[in-house]
């Protein structure tokens, strides 16, 4: 496993991350307990160390299974989690509707209000069964909130020792220059992968200026590049992926050949598809950490794997070239 410090912040963290949203069973039809416990431990075992996670994932049992993973481990481990997302109260922005895990419908606020903020980083704590955080991370813009106001809250936890070193998420590069005026800013957590790469226009730039590092999310395309999801795929009738671009079906086809080319290297390397597509994730540039999804040690094994060739400079070059050819409609 391969480690790098966050900015300088003295936050080192392993290039891959434990993602845990899909453990709390928002969105991911969650995953069972032990199951949930025994990946975290595993991951520890096999040197990923940071584990990433929120209160919005599971309505807080996700850091609630993350604390209990880590009991007497705490220091084997950095915890990531993130603030801004309130299922309680009315203030903020309404981001959308979900439901818990019983049905009942809950509406969700992108909400970063200074004590709103503090109380968060309270409640984390204690789910996390810890007292302090490794990286807090603001979870979307909170366009209702001074981005200033928000940061201060931040400055006062890390005078405080409650967080250790803070981030943003979904952010621009403006956005992520606002928040530095008050606060310095280690990472910022995106969507990237393969086929989904906006953020080489201005957040790439912009972290390799400033040395900040970029938290990775959704390599696989959720599910898409692990080259499982064939033309013929049939969906779930609740599976809102077909709704996304890069999963309509002429772009899907256009994704599953250009992933045919790579099962080539792939083989040689005597690896999955999975594991080529988030070592060349982690060699990206400003890129500092892949995270990745497991609701079992078997797929933490897995995802451990993923480091343990490295593509060339020549490689990724041969891919690079062969993504450009690869044009998706809306």
């Amino acid at each position: 496993m391969q480690y790098t410090e966050l900015a300088d912040s003295g936050v080192k963290v392993s290039s891959i991350a434990f993602g845990a949203w899909a453990i709390g069973g928002w969105m991911w039809g969650g995953a069972d307990r032990q199951d949930a416990l025994n990946a975290i431990h595993k991951s520890l075992e096999l040197g990923i160390t940071s584990i990433d996670t929120a209160p919005i994932y599971g309505f807080g049992l996700s850091e609630e299974l993350v604390g209990e993973a880590l009991a007497g481990k705490r220091q084997q481990a950095q915890i990531l989690t993130k603030y801004g997302m309130r299922w309680e109260g009315t203030k903020g922005k309404l981001a959308f509707q979900s439901k818990r895990a019983d049905g009942s419908p809950v509406d969700i606020y992108k909400y970063a209000g200074k004590e709103s903020v503090i109380q968060e980083c309270e409640d984390s704590l204690r789910r996390l069964r810890t007292d302090y955080i490794d990286l807090y991370q603001i979870h979307w813009p909170d366009v209702t909130t001074p981005v200033e106001e928000t940061m201060e809250a931040i400055d006062q936890l890390l005078k405080q020792g409650k967080v250790r070193a803070s981030g943003v998420c979904n952010f621009s590069a403006d956005q992520m220059k606002a928040a530095e005026k008050v606060v310095k800013q280690a990472t910022d957590q995106v969507p990237y992968s393969m086929v989904e790469r906006k953020i080489e226009r201005d957040v790439v730039p912009y972290c390799l200026e400033t040395g900040k590092g970029i938290l990775a999310y959704s390599p696989l395309q959720r599910g898409l590049l692990t080259g499982k999801i064939t033309d013929d795929y049939l969906f779930e009738p609740d599976d809102h992926r077909p709704n996304t671009p890069p999963f309509k079906p002429e772009n899907r086809r256009r994704i599953n050949a250009f992933l045919d080319t790579l099962r080539p290297m792939a083989e040689q390397y005597g690896v999955t598809l999975a594991q080529l597509v988030i070592n060349w994730t982690v060699q990206q540039p400003a890129v500092a950490v892949a995270l990745v999804g497991a609701r079992d040690p078997g797929q933490v094994e897995e995802n451990a794997k993923s480091l343990d060739f490295k593509l060339t400079p020549d490689e990724i070059k041969q891919i690079n070239e062969r993504l450009d050819g690869v044009k998706m409609g809306t």
